[in-house]
This record gives structure tokens, sequence and C-alpha cells, in this order.
């Protein structure tokens, strides 16, 4: 709006007189200064304009890139984490190694011997440059490669949670899809009582039961949960047996009822009703519309347990006395064999963190939401 001033003439009212709001160019007739910054918008900013530019023209890569880059730096404080804590604990290796009736000269020799008169700050830079290299150094107490050691170990934890998740995977997903088809009804409730039952019980409870009944009173199960070189591929699955039931009945509950949860959700869409008024049956309604749909954050949960299984068999490889990672490292805390423990630690968190990435990108994958966000 204009106004008429008693000696200038029209005043403007909009605020352009005093320059909080200065009118445009091609208004005002005077040609517009250049603007260094508008001519050239990378001049100080390239490397987030250039990320700008790329999230832009790859969504899904960048999302990705994004993950990794937080993973690594999550890894990388878990190592820390894992050292000073590590530091923290009262006594070290040599008094525990020598007993209580060492001399001091001896300790001390010990503890130069293994380098921990050396400041903490350079003991955890040289180990973590060498774990970077897969070079986790020498057992303080068998004076063997750890990574060696631990190739083994980790092996047989491996073998124990895959086929944990080749039985409990599917057959989580499937009792979830049969409890949504027959939801508020005798099958429904008892997969729900069964399953509050399992989550109930500690898993080392669930071992011991195992061990006692089928092992103990008939006889048709090995205890304990021992595996070699040598032995044929049914002998160990044989072995493993017991261990393999324990982590199915511990995860298998929690997948099922976040299965149920998550496709009775996508139940009550406007799809799934139109597929109902034609008719289409119940099981194909559950497998062919709202399974798919359901399906970011089943992944999520199988992704978590799945970390589980290879984190979390720490008990059950000690009630089995299966020769895993969990064993192994309970074995090095009883002794204080650090550099073990270090390993073991950096490498169940890589699996934890890594899987929970994996489980991410999985999710943007099958939701375009996420791939696209706004």
């Amino acid at each position: 709006m204009m106004e008429s001033g008693p000696l200038t003439g029209p005043v403007p009212t909009d605020g352009s007189a005093d320059g909080t709001h200065p009118r445009p160019a091609e208004l005002s007739g005077v040609p517009a200064k250049p603007n260094p910054a508008a001519a050239n918008p990378s001049n100080g900013q390239i490397g987030g304009t250039f990320w700008r530019r790329f999230t832009f023209r790859r969504p899904l890569v960048a999302l990705i890139l994004q993950r990794l880059g937080l993973s690594v730096g999550l890894l990388f404080a878990v190592s820390l984490m894992i050292s000073g804590g590590i530091e923290a604990l009262p006594g070290d290796f040599a008094t525990t190694y020598l007993g209580q009736s060492a001399t001091p000269q001896a300790v001390e020799n010990i503890r130069k011997d293994l380098g921990l008169d050396k400041p903490w700050s350079e003991r955890y830079l040289s180990w973590l440059g060498g774990a970077v290299k897969g070079d986790f150094g020498t057992s303080w107490a068998s004076k063997n490669s750890v990574g060696e050691q631990i190739s083994k170990r980790l092996g047989n934890s491996l073998f124990l949670a895959f086929f944990a998740a080749l039985v409990s995977v599917p057959l989580a997903v499937g009792l979830g899809m049969l409890a949504v088809q027959f939801r508020n009804r005798l099958p429904d409730k008892i997969i729900n009582v069964v399953s509050l039952a399992a989550i109930s019980l500690p898993e080392f409870f669930v071992g011991y039961l195992l061990i006692m009944f089928f092992a103990v009173q008939y006889g048709i199960a090995t205890f304990p949960a021992t595996v070699y070189d040598s032995m044929s591929f049914t002998e160990r699955l044989s072995a493993i047996a017991l261990p393999v039931a324990t982590l199915v009945l511990v995860v298998l509950a929690h997948m099922m009822r976040m299965t149920r949860a998550a496709i009775l959700n996508v139940m009550s869409s406007a799809y799934v009703e139109t597929a109902e008024l034609k008719g289409l049956s119940m099981f194909r309604i559950i497998a062919r519309h709202a399974a798919p749909n359901a399906v970011a954050p089943v992944i999520n949960v199988i992704a978590l347990n799945l970390a589980y299984l290879v984190v979390g068999v720490v008990v059950v490889e000690v009630v089995f006395v299966y020769p895993g990672m969990g064993q192994y490292m309970v074995d090095a805390v009883t002794v204080r064999d650090m550099p073990v423990v270090q390993a073991c630690g950096l490498i169940f968190a890589a699996f934890y963190i890594f899987l929970n990435m994996a489980a991410d990108i999985l999710a943007i994958i099958a939701n375009p939401r996420l791939r696209h966000p706004r």
C-alpha cells in the first residue's frame, strides 16, 4: 500500500522505507547487485552442498552410507568403553596368575613383559591398531594367538546360531500368521499362553529342564554338547540338539508375538477390507496382502533376535559346556585374560551393531516411505 507524504510524495507503508523489506529490483527499476554467495552456492559449503545433492539424487544410497558411518562410529565407542571398563577393574592379570604368595618383583616382571606398565592410552591405541588389521594379540594365559582361537570358537557359535535361526524364524512367522488367522479363538489363545510362559522363563532354566528330561531321564539327547573337528555333520547336529532347542524356545515367543502384532496392525487397512469384500480366504489375505506390508517391523525383530543368538548365547554355551565364543569369554574373565575379553567383547558388539544396521537397511528397502523421505 502507498500513502502520500506531505513533502516526498508517495511513501511505501510495507516496511520497505526503512530497509526491513527491500523492494524487488524488477519493481524498483534499480539493477540488483550481484551476490557472490548466490552465484556460487558451494563457496565455503562444498562438502555440505555435495552431500545434499547426493542425498537428493541417491536417497537410498545416502541412507545406507549414514547407517554404515554411524555403525562404525558406535563400534569405535564400544571398543573405547570395553578397554576403559577393563582398565577400571581392580587387580590385574599378574596378581591373579602368580597368586597371593607372589613377590612384588615377580609381579612387576610379569607386568613389564605384558606391557601393563605402559599408559592406558598407549596400550589402547596399540590394541585398536592391531584389531583393525585382524590381529587381537596373544592370550596371556595360553600364549596362543587370540585370532586363531577365536576363529575356531566363533565358527562353533555361528553353527549353533544358524540352526537355531533356521528353526525359529520360519516357525515364528508361521505361528504369528496362524494366530492372526484364528485371532481371539482357541488356537490364538493357546499360542499366546505358551509364548508368555516361554518369555517368562530364563534361558538357563529352560536349558536345565531340557537336560533333566531329555538327557538324564530319557537319555535321547547328548550332554554335554561337545563338538570337535573329527565329528561328522550328523554327530554335530545331534550334539547341538539341546542348545538349539533352548535358543529356539527363548527367541521364538518374542518373534511370534511381534509378527502377530505387526500383521494385526495391517489388517485394519482399507485394502484388507476390500480383499475381504471380494471373498478372498483369510489365509490368502494374510499371506498375499497383510504380511508383505508388515515386513519392516518383523525384519527388525528378527534381526534383534538373530543378534541375540550370537551375542546372548553365552549363558546357553556355559550351561551345555559348548565350546563357543561365550564359553571362551567366560573362561578368559575367570583368569582375567584381558586380550581375549577385549576381542570377544568387540566381536560381539560388531555382530550386534551390524545386524541392527542390516535390519535398518532392509526396512528402508521394504518401505518406500523410508526410501523417499520428505
